[in-house]
């Protein structure tokens, strides 16, 4: 299983937030390329990263930044937040990011997936956030009525090869993911890698998730307070 330290940029700063809500923001360090370098130096491969601030205007607002903590320090990194459109995702291809994260369009536009799928095929992964099951859309201020396995079997049939699920209610809380919706996502759709998002407090919830056999899982708060550090990640790398 793969472990992705994580980086959500709002106003230039890495930031983390609880539950999706903007209002209980706690910036964890004012230099993004900084805090990618220290995941990079520790011998961590992978890094996710959301534009906070593209999932609210819709745009990539921070490619500028992602494109120079590519470039400088090679992790393989995901992307997401703002991305509506190929133009978007060509940007942030072109610029070397290695996997874009279609969110709130894999719901509303559909053929937006589908068209992404067949031109960059595996580069391209959906992101399915919850509320109560229920896909939430749109920086989490609407909530469909969508349920999350539906989207993820219809995400499979187009041909998404990765799925990265947050139940919203986990996130940034450090009270341990959402293992059995996770064990579901593996039995709907056995064909996709499922990354998990959301509640990981310990080591022990990474170990407990590769166990169930997902293919990668996000790693924020815990960092960012001390409960998980970069030698356990690594030590889950190399375990699992």
């Amino acid at each position: 299983m793969y472990v992705l330290p994580a980086i959500d940029i709002r106003e230039g700063e890495a930031v983390r937030l609880v539950k999706g809500d903007f209002a209980r923001k706690t910036v964890v360090n004012e230099d993004p390329l900084a805090q990618a370098r220290e995941f990079n130096q520790s011998g961590l491969q992978n890094l996710h990263i959301v534009d906070l601030d593209g999932a609210l205007a819709g745009e990539t607002t921070n490619a500028p930044l992602i494109r120079q903590i590519k470039s400088e320090t090679g992790l393989t990194i995901e992307v997401g937040g703002g991305i509506r459109s190929m133009e978007q995702i060509k940007e942030y291809i072109d610029s070397g990011v290695d996997r874009v994260i279609i969110g709130s369009a894999a719901l509303k536009n559909p053929k937006l997936v589908k068209e992404a799928v067949k031109k960059y095929q595996e580069k391209i992964a959906v992101g399915i956030d919850a509320k109560n099951g229920k896909v939430a859309v749109s920086g989490w201020l609407e909530v469909s009525e969508t349920d999350y396995l539906t989207m993820a079997k219809e995400m499979a049939e187009i041909g998404v090869q990765t799925i990265i699920y947050t139940d919203i209610s986990k996130d940034g809380t450090l009270t341990g993911p959402s293992f059995e919706q996770y064990q579901q996502l593996q039995e709907a759709v056995p064909t996709v890698n499922i990354i998990a998002s959301g509640g990981v407090s310990s080591k022990e919830d990474l170990v407990k998730l590769s166990e169930i056999g997902v293919y990668g899982a996000i790693v924020g708060k815990a960092f960012y307070e001390g409960k998980v550090t970069l030698e356990e990640m690594q030590e889950v790398e190399a375990l699992c």
